[in-house]
């Protein structure tokens, strides 16, 4: 078996990642409108009919913009944690599965295990999707890496990390300084110089392929993203792709 991936988007605007492991099909976050997605997923060949579940990271609208919808629409499983639900705008969804951001579950194919992250949301998490030998993480829309999370992502092959803003960039652009506090606050978003220590200090043999995501419109290039992270690595920055905010990227594939 293997972990299939492919972003239909990822920034600061909307974020949506599709994951298939074997015969599973799941959409992790839905942050743009279903007309979107169901486009994105056409554009690839993939029926909506074809997802198993959504799963939600958190509550923020650039996470969960297409979620009822979708959900309403086609009827597929949502999976979230009670914090996440609770703080939901619209809770009209067939099919609702909580789970505990610490405890491991299984879609189909599919093993899932939830990790907290440490964001200005009701109770964040975010996943490593495994086919019980390779492991694909996402590890985004935090404000700092504990200790708990550099653990967990250890030998994972394939990385989701989050490089949101240029600390120059965000310093001398046009935020008020309450939002920039927030951005750069122990729980807001990573810049690329944390991206870069993160991605240094997990870097391994393993590791096939590192995805730079949710970059700042405003903040952030993907040049400087690209910069700071392949310029602390060991391998070459082909290795290294950073993702658009508002297409979808080719297909990836551990093995």
């Amino acid at each position: 078996m293997s972990v299939q991936l492919v972003s239909l988007g990822s920034g600061s605007n909307g974020n949506a990642t599709l994951v298939r492991v074997r015969d599973t099909l799941l959409l992790i976050d839905a942050g743009f409108s279903a007309k979107i997605i169901c486009q994105r997923l056409e554009s690839i060949g993939i029926s909506p009919n074809d997802l198993a579940a959504i799963l939600v990271s958190h509550e923020h609208s650039d996470h969960v913009k297409g979620v009822p919808v979708m959900a309403r629409k086609f009827g597929m499983p949502v999976w979230l944690t009670h914090g996440t639900y609770r703080r939901l705008k619209d809770k009209n969804m067939p099919v609702v599965e909580h789970f505990h951001p610490h405890g491991s579950f299984c879609i189909g194919d599919a093993k899932v295990t939830p990790f907290p992250i440490p964001h200005d949301a009701a109770e964040p998490c975010q996943f490593i999707v495994s086919d019980g030998r390779r492991r694909f993480a996402i590890a985004t829309d935090m404000g700092c890496v504990t200790p708990y999370i550099s653990e967990l992502l250890e030998g994972v092959d394939a990385l989701l990390l989050e490089a949101n803003y240029d600390g120059q960039m965000l310093r001398n652009g046009v935020y008020p300084y309450a939002l920039q506090s927030r951005i750069d606050g122990r729980y807001g978003h990573l810049s690329n110089e944390q991206s870069a220590d993160l991605a240094a200090s997990i870097e391994h043999p393993g590791l096939q392929k590192l995805f730079l995501g949710h970059l700042s419109e405003n903040n952030n290039t993907p040049d400087s993203a690209l910069d700071s992270v392949a310029n602390r690595l060991r391998r070459g920055a082909d290795d290294v792709c950073v993702l658009k905010r508002a297409s979808v990227s080719d297909w990836f594939e551990v093995v």
